[in-house]
């Protein structure tokens, strides 16, 4: 339930500080989001936009609570900020990042929700937005119809596992959801927006023979991975849904529905406002042109690259743009 609100703060619009993160696989893409300045002479492989995380905190960078980290405001407010949705240990529900492989991720697995407990991690079910592929980008996705669990543990271990995923050829503007279980990587050439489940527990099935900054391969996961794998899971495909006319020189195009969380992108044309529910708690981000968002009588800007998360208190909020812009809102799960 969001408390009374004559007894909590007024709702507006939330930025926070990015938290860059240096990864082998990483580059030097996100420098060019406006107002971006990266770490020097490091590969930076993503950027933790929301997060609420032991391994890394958001801190408020606008308004009243500037300064604030987002843990001390769900200890605080957290009804306010997310009307009661949370994660375990009463963390905010989802990690909201950016991500630049400039080389392919690991193969990997995230365990799943009935498997994660005995296996010792946290189940991450995750959506990838594609904002820029280079020629030749790839997502590895799935298995391969056929694949055999034996064959899968047998090419792990003599380095041949590669061969047996699923790969999607991707540009621009795609989407691929990957729930807890299903097998994947990142491939280079890719800039994504990604949301997940509050939940940072990875499973390294191959690392493509690379070793890490101290000279020696990084470790892979090898049983933990078999027993998250669904093996079940062949040739998934990219999101398929098209933009859908909804009045008012808007339109949407719905990416994901599930419990965990539901996905749109927005496009608006020039001139227009997406007035957006009340009552929810709601993450957007700038995929292109020029926005802003206000609520509480506080306006901020959006501009691809930039993250607002509008609390669940807040109760008339607005995206308008004079020039035209495309935006993802993500909101609340559905059964």
């Amino acid at each position: 339930m969001i408390p009374d609100s004559d007894s909590v703060p007024k709702a507006y619009p939330l930025c926070f500080q990015p938290l860059y993160k240096e990864r082998i696989w990483g580059g030097r893409k996100l420098a060019g989001f406006p107002g971006r300045e990266l770490p020097a002479g490091i590969p930076v492989g993503e950027s933790w936009e929301v997060t609420d995380r032991p391994e890394g905190v958001s801190v408020v960078a606008n308004g009243p609570d500037r300064g604030r980290t987002l843990r001390s405001l769900m200890e605080e407010r957290g009804p306010w900020l997310t009307g009661g949705l949370v994660a375990a240990a009463g963390r905010f529900p989802w990690l909201v990042k950016f991500l630049d492989a400039r080389e392919d991720l690991s193969l990997q697995v995230h365990p799943p929700e009935r498997r994660a407990a005995e296996l010792g991690g946290e189940p991450k079910t995750e959506m990838w937005y594609i904002l820029e592929a280079e020629p030749g980008a790839r997502l590895y996705t799935g298995l391969k119809r056929g694949v055999t669990r034996d064959e899968f543990e047998r090419r792990s271990r003599d380095g041949t596992v590669a061969g047996l995923f699923h790969v999607h050829a991707v540009t621009g503007g795609d989407v691929m959801f990957l729930p807890s279980g299903r097998v994947h990587a990142l491939g280079g050439g890719n800039l994504v927006f990604e949301v997940q489940q509050n939940s940072d527990t990875t499973y390294r099935v191959f690392d493509w023979n690379r070793v890490g900054a101290d000279g020696r391969p990084r470790e892979l996961h090898l049983e933990r991975s078999m027993a998250s794998i669904d093996f079940f899971d062949c040739e998934p495909g990219l999101v398929a849904s098209g933009f859908q006319d909804a009045g008012n020189g808007l339109q949407r195009r719905p990416l994901v529905r599930d419990p965990l969380f539901c996905i749109d992108l927005w496009r608006l044309a020039f001139g227009t406002q997406l007035r957006l529910d009340p009552g929810q708690l709601q993450v957007i981000a700038g995929v292109s042109g020029d926005a802003s968002v206000s609520e509480g009588g506080v306006e901020v800007e959006c501009v691809r690259g930039s993250v607002v998360v509008l609390p669940a208190a807040s109760r008339a909020p607005v995206v308008s743009t004079a020039a035209g812009a495309e935006l993802l809102v993500v909101r609340p799960g559905m059964p």
